[in-house]
Formats: C-alpha cells, structure tokens, sequence
C-alpha cells in the first residue's frame, strides 16, 4: 500500500487576476547564489520527501528530466553549475512538482506523463526554480497552512469538519520536516512571480515561453476529468488545489510569454515523446493500484470499494477517500495479533482521544475478522465522529480505516467502503496490473476512438486519451503523428 500522500502546493493551477502590485512580478531579479545553509536544509529534507512521494524513479526518464531541469535552472541564478542542482522524478501517481532550497528539484513521473513536449517539462521545473530563486519559502507566513495527509481531496472536509482540533492535527500529521518544506502553500503574488521567472527562464534557455501556458491548459483539462470520474466536486489533484481559476492564469502566462519573446523557441516535442515511452502509468502495484472505484493492494492480497461520489488518491503511506460528507484513510500499523488493542492504538494517535479495549466491538467481513469503535470528538465548537475499523486478514498484518464524519453519522455514507474491504479476487489480480505509457503512431484510418480503445482502462478511455494528448473533440490526426496510450 502506498504512504501518507502529501501534496506540494507546486503551481497550485490556478491563478486569480493578479493586482497592479502583482503586475509587476514578471520584472527579472537578481538571486541570490544558494548558500551552505540552503544546501544543509535541502540534503537533510531529500530523503524524506523521496520517501512521501513513493521513492525515486530511476532509468532513462529520470536521467531525461535531469538533463532538462538543470538546462532551466542555471537559468535563475542560484548555480551557473547545472551539477549545483538535485533534479528528482518521483515514483508517485500524483500530478505534482516542487522545489526545496538548496537545489533540490522534484517532478512527479505522473505529472511527466502528462505533459507534451520538452518545454512544458522545463516550464514546470523553471517555475519551481522560480519559487526558489525569490525565497518565497522563506517569505510564507507562519500561519500558512500546511497540507493534510488526506491530500488535496479532503481538504474542504477538513477544514469544515476537523479545523484546528486534535482531530483535524492528526491529518497534519505523518509528514516528516522534508516534506513540510515542500507543502506550505504559497500566496497569489508569489504564484504569480514563480509563473514569471519560469517564462523568463524559458525564453533565456531557448524554449517556447508559451509552454508554461500551455501546460496549465493541460493540468485544467485533467483536473475536470478527475472531478469527471469522481463524480465529486472536491476532487481537485495536487496542482489544482490553491486558487479556483486556471483561466485567467492560461491567459496571463500567454500575455507574459508574448511580453518576453515575439520568437517561437523550442518545443522539442519528439525527444520528449521518445524519453517517456514505456515509463510506468498511474500506480505501482507494488503500494496499490486504483481500478476505477475500487483500491486493489496485491501485496497483501485485500482491497476495497469507494462509494459513488467519493474521490480515491493512492499516497505514500495511506490511501485517502472523501466527498462532502466525509473522508477517510486507510491505512496499516504494527500488529502484534490482538485487533481491539490495534483500534485503540490507532485512537491513540489522534491526540487526547482514547478508547478502551471493552470499548471496541468485533465482528467478520467477508469473512475476514474485524473490529471497530466509534468516538465522538471536539473540534473546535464543533463535534465529530471518529471511527477506526480494523481488519486483521492474517496472523501477522493488519489494516483499518481511519473515518471522519459530522457527529451523529457515525460512519454516515461510508458504511458501504468498511463493508466492501475483502480479500482480491482473481478479476482483482488482473486488474492490479502495472499500466505503461507507449508512445505509438497514428496509422491510415486511425481515429480517436480507436486508439482510445487501447487504453488499458475499464472507463472513460476516450476521455483520458483526449487529456493525455491535449485533443478536442473531432481534432484531426495524420498519420505518422505520435501519441501517448496507456497499455498493460
């Protein structure tokens, strides 16, 4: 099963329409060279940002993203040394990039498979840089807050039904210094400059500056397909999580592009299609694969249903599942073979909420042996359920859910996602399959929708095709064009 997903605040994909202050941030500045104090910082927050994200991805893609991301970061200042910069492709099925003082540089392989040229890949990592380069993190307010382990889709839930409590410190929790450098968010104007400097060092390092715009037009396209498969208006991925309007930053990127450079640079487009193809899509099976609604974890042979209309993320350390009415986390602790005294030690961790082991009730699903106890909690002036169910489908592992709801539903509408946890079936086995991204050639009588039917998904296949190759609808394709398809 994967980990705690964290998520950076990255280019928060939108933008609202910057003041006249904020006009004013594309003016170039003159950074400051990183100092051994930054690099101390950074090296000591690697490994546990590595770790959040699922590990490093290593292999040609990994060395590819290298390459381009220390071309865009002698851009900013920092380093005229491109080996002064860490550049990191993450393991992880998130949309997401960042970067921490010192030189450290992180993109998501999920967040690559999206993207359609070069420039675009440069156009992240350079705004990223662009965070780094003004000092923004040094410049965030003490009161900024930090993101939930729960990730971007329960964030709304959390801040309406957890707050400040103990409850609502427990999804803030699990998320080691490394990661809290990478998860503050930043303000309006420091997005707006980041957007900036990253077309700035775009145009200087020979790219399209209008990549950054274009890349955004992406990241909307995907966030409302996720929102689509979801069926929830919560379910926003890690870009999408700040500010709620990506037109207008679609519109000033392009404006600031036109403003840096009236030349076309490059997009490199086909170097980039031939670095990514066979990279693995989506999940790793090995921390648990998402099928449509259902979370398959082949390592220890379970998996669950979410309940129609709550959105499901894949993280480093939990699985996180939430839509209007409540969220959850499943998750896994030691076990030492006796289930009630594992749902107290669960309890236990939320802060000053505790429950007896007389408290905990046992029962079987699916045959698997179970327990559980519900609590009610403060949070702030407001009350709320907090139920663990455990289930231990072996004598040495055992896992539960950590649900969250307004008090006196108990486990409300997720009654069903603590019902449907059982051991994989064969259909299950199938599924949980790694997923590859293969870049293919448009062939004579090739269309849309046949291609999409090789996509190696059970739905929206068309829909996905059309986001992964930034298509609209009835858009022609030539043969000889390359695209992107997920495959098994």
């Amino acid at each position: 099963m994967s980990k705690f997903w964290v998520e950076a605040s990255a280019l928060a994909l939108a933008l609202s329409i910057p003041g006249a202050s904020e006009a004013q941030s594309g003016a170039a500045i003159q950074a400051e060279p990183i100092n051994a104090a930054e690099r101390q910082q950074g090296t000591a927050a690697t490994a546990d940002i590595t770790a959040e994200y699922g590990g490093v991805y290593r292999g040609s893609q990994a060395q590819y993203a290298e390459r381009v991301g220390r071309r865009i970061a002698v851009q900013s200042g920092l380093s005229s040394d491109p080996s002064a910069f860490n550049v990191t492709l993450l393991n992880s099925s998130v949309d997401n990039a960042f970067a921490i003082p010192g030189g450290y540089v992180y993109v998501t392989r999920n967040l690559l498979a999206l993207m359609n040229d070069e420039a675009e890949l440069a156009a992240v990592l350079g705004h990223e840089v662009g965070h780094v380069a003004a000092r923004h993190s040094a410049k965030r307010e003490k009161t900024a807050t930090r993101n939930s382990i729960l990730g971007a889709l329960g964030q709304l839930l959390v801040g309406s039904v957890a707050g400040n409590s103990q409850v609502g410190q427990l999804l803030t929790r699990g998320i080691g210094t490394g990661a809290q450098l990478a998860t503050l968010g930043f303000s309006r104007s420091q997005e707006t400059q980041a957007d900036d400097l990253g077309i700035n060092y775009l145009a200087g390092a020979g790219y399209d500056p209008a990549a950054l715009s274009t890349m955004l037009e992406d990241l909307a396209a995907q966030n409302a397909l996720t929102q689509q498969i979801a069926g929830a208006s919560s379910a926003r991925p890690a870009w999408a999580s700040t500010h709620p309007d990506p037109a207008s930053r679609v519109r000033r990127a392009q404006q600031q592009a036109a403003q840096v450079s009236r030349a076309t640079g490059e997009r490199g487009r086909a170097p980039f299609l031939a670095a990514i193809d066979g990279m693995l899509y989506g999940d790793d099976p090995k921390q648990g694969v998402i099928d449509g609604r259902n979370f398959l974890y082949a390592p220890g042979r379970v998996a669950f249903s979410v309940p129609q209309g709550f959105a499901i993320a894949n993280g480093a350390r939990a699985v996180t599942i939430s839509g209007d009415d409540g969220q959850a986390q499943f998750s896994t602790a030691p076990y030492d073979g006796d289930l009630p005294r594992y749902v107290t030690r669960v309890l236990s961790q939320l802060g000053n909420i505790s429950a007896s082991s007389d408290a905990v009730r046992q029962t079987q699903v699916n045959g698997i042996p179970a327990a559980y106890t519900t609590v009610r909690a403060q949070s702030g002036q407001t009350e709320i359920d907090a139920t663990v169910f455990a289930y231990a489908p072996s004598r040495d592992r055992a896992y539960h859910f950590l649900v969250l709801a307004p008090a006196g539903q108990g486990l409300g509408q997720l009654e069903s996602l603590v019902a449907s946890f059982r051991a994989m079936t064969s259909a299950d086995t199938a599924a949980a399959r790694p997923r590859y991204l293969r870049v293919v050639a448009v062939r004579s009588g090739d269309t849309q929708e046949t291609l999409a039917a090789r996509m190696a998904f059970s739905a929206y296949r068309l829909e996905r095709f059309r986001v992964l190759n930034r298509l609209n609808p009835g858009q022609a394709m030539r043969p000889g064009d390359k695209v992107k398809i997920v495959t098994y």
